[in-house]
């Protein structure tokens, strides 16, 4: 093998893994989310598989002929890279949720042996190239490079291009079917198997490919950042719901923008109702989604300006073509991370931000900081308010560190939730309002129950027993995936 083919070898493969690693986020995204804990326990397996390759692959390189390894090799880690997605639409509903144990063993299923056997190629290519053991040092040092050029490659051009480009299926599609065809090219030069097993292992591809097409998981279409699907309410024909991943993200009636479904929806309204003055309202909204709420605010308050701020352009274009959006409605949607996005625009003020992002089950952790709600008291005018929705479950240690958190920043804090929420028993959506003019807490919890729920307000030494000891969360230590439970 010539040294320019065993470069763009080694530079390939390694390519390949990390191509691997990226998107087993977003195949396995439907089945335990996207949080902190899923891309650590998809990046140790990966990091174990390619320790393991590395140690294995040098081994047997030693122990045979290497010339004769590389094609079984690739043939291998195509066949498994095909096949990836497939266990993971297999095995993905028995390991559905969020703990680190199903995590690590969802990835180790569908994501090590790939990583292990690709990661082979370089030792044996190594062994291959080294003629002079004077040479060993630049030898092992000049392809160690370059298999680490190729995974940056990968890392880079996957994240910043493929998953914005295109599902992942045809990615791994592709990079399976190239490892394959490579692999038996170099088997059929080095005369390693007969004609008989070439066909074996072709039709074996084969089925791996075609499996992958019919093992299509949960995914209607997959945006940027999600795994998305939209589904008929059964009871209420106009009802549709937006999935993201592993939730049900927001609820649309196609008929009737005011009918709202999700509790938390229902008590933004509640607030909405009883605490801010009648008249129309300059809105802000951290995170799209279904864009029901915009809707809702435009239908009872008519004259109301609606800034929405989405991370995922894919989301809007599900919302117009599934979900009745018409664009018309929104003043304006700004595409990006709120964070980032907010400061293109100093100047705008509000007098409602609701704050309605999710990374999976979890707020992403830097729209949670005292830092952020600094930014969010700055957007509002004089008696504006913010109102966040969160979800946690006992013993609340996230929905406990963000009453501190916002405590922290504004004069007045309000938590909205079940009893059997507030007292440590069960859990589910939370719902607080932030402001610098204080909340009638009453008036809440009675629009509440004059439509038949349970849920109550509470403010002031209430809230603050019920905080206890949290720490606000701060950009220096937010450690939102750890202080999150799950049910």
């Amino acid at each position: 093998m010539s040294q320019t083919s065993a470069r763009i070898l080694v530079f390939f493969t390694a390519a390949a893994v990390l191509v691997l690693e990226i998107l087993a986020g977003r195949l396995m995204a439907p089945f335990v989310g996207v949080t902190l804990e899923t891309f650590t326990g998809i990046i140790g397996t990966v990091l174990a598989g390619i320790a393991m390759g590395a140690w294995l692959g040098g081994r047997a390189a030693d122990q045979n002929p290497p010339e004769k390894l590389l094609g079984p090799i690739l043939i291998a880690g195509g066949i498994l890279a095909l096949l990836s997605p497939t266990i993971v639409a297999i095995f993905g509903p028995l390991l559905r949720g969020g703990d680190p144990i199903q995590i690590v063993l969802l990835a180790a299923l569908a994501f090590f042996l790939p990583a292990l056997v690709l990661s082979a190629v370089t030792p044996v290519v190594v062994k291959l190239q080294l003629e002079d053991l004077a040479e060993t040092g630049t030898i092992v040092g000049r392809y160690s490079a370059i298999g680490t050029a190729g995974a940056i490659f990968g890392t880079f051009f996957t994240g910043f291009v493929l998953i914005a480009a295109l599902p992942s299926r045809p990615i791994l599609l592709f990079v399976g079917a190239v490892l394959v065809v490579w692999g038996l090219a170099l088997v059929a030069r080095t005369k390693t198997l007969a004609t008989g097993g070439m066909a074996v292992l072709t039709a074996v591809a084969t089925v791996a490919g075609g499996a992958m097409a019919v093992a299509q998981g949960p995914c209607e279409s997959e945006t940027t950042y999600y795994c998305a699907r939209v589904t008929t309410d059964e009871i209420r024909p106009s009802g549709r719901i937006l999935w993201l991943d592993t939730l049900r993200h927001s609820y649309v009636d196609l008929e009737d923008p005011t009918y709202l479904q999700f509790r938390y929806s229902r008590i933004v309204d509640d607030i909405v109702a009883t605490q801010v003055e009648p008249g129309p309202l300059d809105a802000l909204y951290i995170g799209g989604g279904g864009f029901t709420l915009p809707r809702w605010l435009s239908a009872i308050r008519p004259g109301s300006t609606n800034t929405v701020l989405e991370l995922d352009e894919g989301l809007v274009t599900i919302a117009e073509e599934r979900l009745g959006l018409d664009q018309d409605q929104i003043d304006e949607i700004m595409i990006g991370d709120a964070r980032l996005t907010l400061q293109q625009t100093p100047e705008a003020r509000f007098d409602l931000v609701v704050g309605d992002a999710f990374g999976g089950p979890s707020v992403p952790w830097h729209l949670t900081t005292t830092e952020f709600m600094d930014d969010m008291r700055d957007r509002l005018r004089p008696g504006g308010m913010y109102v966040m929705n969160m979800i946690d479950y006992p013993p609340s240690s996230f929905a406990k560190a963000m009453g501190a958190t916002l405590g922290s920043v504004f004069d007045h804090v309000m938590v909205i939730a079940p009893p059997n929420y507030l007292d440590g028993t069960r859990g589910g959506n939370f719902v607080f309002a932030a402001s610098d003019n204080p909340f009638d807490a009453g008036a809440v919890t009675a629009a509440i129950a004059a439509r038949g729920a349970e849920s109550i307000a509470i403010v002031g030494l209430e809230l603050d027993e019920w905080v206890g000891a949290a720490d606000p969360l701060t950009d220096a230590f937010a450690p939102v995936d750890q202080l999150i439970s799950r049910p």
